[in-house]
């Protein structure tokens, strides 16, 4: 096993307090985003060798992969660890994304080489060659953007706006009843494309009815059954004012996690972040397209190409408890499931749920993981990587602590 030391990326809208709060540790001054566990080369964690000595964790992986990933993930999922693990908090918005699939990955990334585009070039889509499924565990409350609702539903929406333009004698800007007739499509894919499309090209028209929307949603306007999701839009544009993704955001399901639950997001949700301390895992990659709520590069046509116009329900994942107590969160994906581990004081060990390599990371107390080959304490804050010839490891309260001890740990799916 490998005690890792890992990144964390300060984008601005990360919160300044939680992470730290979470490890405790002192906080840095500034956002702390995503801290990044796994071996993504773009941020890789090292891992601490027996002499002490470190070395990024894909780099030691790349020695010998079947050794550390075993067969089953070698096959499955190439000379690499198939998933990536993130502590995330977001104090503002996300961007507006959506992932693409796995041979969409593969094509865009080969196109961008071929261009000559450098591997961070800013107007890269495609970071790496492979799909990014994801699930998101929440450590706090936390809301997000998830999925397009019912088109019958956003309609409604739209429908109430207007109306309350009309109470308040504001013209209803034609961007408006465009997306209530786009809506009307008895063919949902149909009307779901053709209003996000509408809104996402609609340039200055779109920001100027941002502006008189919230102009009117401001001036005490009832927002009656719909308050949640116009007062979400109020927050939005406070951070991103006149941006598309406001009024996209009526588009979707807007969701709110209690800590304990969960979502997951296959390739082609539309998705967005707003606020909230979780732990993320998805399949080793760092492909985005953007739509909106961000500086950065955003491309739409590839946007467009990669969005899935389907309604959903919230996709959310209930845990299966293992007969030794273990919450089990396991998406649909074969990439990673996530374990979560809580430990009273004295309490027997309890097997970590394996297949092929895993990490782990300590949000409270102290744990030891034991394996017939090795032993490592983390405290609170500490992480690991286990190779996959570790199986099987046990996890034990430390000896003589009065705290419960809580730590996750992410395996691949391979054993569902």
């Amino acid at each position: 096993m490998y005690q890792l030391e890992n990144l964390l990326r300060p984008y601005a809208w990360g919160s300044t307090t939680a992470i730290a709060a979470l490890l405790g540790r002192p906080a840095s001054g500034g956002p702390e985003a995503e801290l990044w566990i796994g071996a993504h080369p773009g941020s890789p964690s090292l891992a601490t060798r027996p002499d002490g000595s470190s070395v990024a964790l894909d780099a030691l992986i790349g020695v010998d992969p079947a050794h550390f990933l075993g067969g089953s993930s070698l096959a499955e999922f190439g000379p690499r660890l198939p998933f990536l693990t993130k502590l995330l908090a977001a104090d503002k918005p996300l961007s507006l994304q959506v992932h693409p699939g796995l041979q969409q990955a593969r094509e865009g990334f080969a196109k961008e080489n071929a261009a000559g585009l450098a591997a961070d070039a800013p107007e890269r889509n495609y970071r790496d060659d492979n799909h990014k499924p994801e699930m998101l565990f929440a450590l706090t409350p936390f809301e997000a953007l998830c999925g397009f609702r019912p088109a019958t539903d956003s309609k409604r929406v739209f429908e109430h706006l207007a109306s309350l333009m009309d109470l308040a004698a504001v013209d209803v800007p034609d961007i408006i009843t465009g997306v209530i007739a786009d809506l009307s499509d008895a063919d949902e894919a149909a009307a779901l494309k053709a209003s996000f499309t509408r809104l996402i090209t609609g340039g200055d028209s779109v920001s100027e009815a941002t502006d008189q929307v919230v102009a009117v949603l401001t001036s005490g306007a009832p927002m009656g059954q719909y308050a949640a999701e116009l007062s979400a839009v109020l927050r939005i544009n406070a951070e991103f004012p006149g941006d598309p993704g406001v009024l996209i955001s009526l588009l979707l399901n807007l969701v709110f996690l209690a800590p304990g639950e969960s979502v997951y997001l296959p390739g082609g949700n539309v998705h967005a972040y707003l606020k909230g301390l979780g732990v993320e895992v998805m399949a080793a990659s760092d492909n985005v397209l953007r739509g909106g709520l961000t500086p950065k590069h955003i491309d739409v046509p590839e946007l467009l190409k990669t969005i899935e116009f389907a309604a959903l329900g919230v996709p959310r994942i209930e845990p299966r408890t293992s007969r030794f107590g273990q919450d089990l969160y396991v998406p649909p994906f074969r990439e990673f499931q996530l374990q979560r581990i809580e430990l009273a004081p004295g309490a027997e060990p309890v097997p970590m749920a394996q297949a092929g390599p895993a990490v782990v990371v300590v949000v409270s107390g102290s744990v030891v993981l034991d394996s017939p080959k090795s032993e490592l304490a983390l405290a609170r804050g500490g992480s690991a990587f286990i190779p996959a010839y570790e199986e099987p490891v046990m996890v034990h309260p430390v000896a003589g602590t009065t705290e419960t001890s809580v730590a996750f740990a992410v395996t691949t799916g391979l054993g569902n």
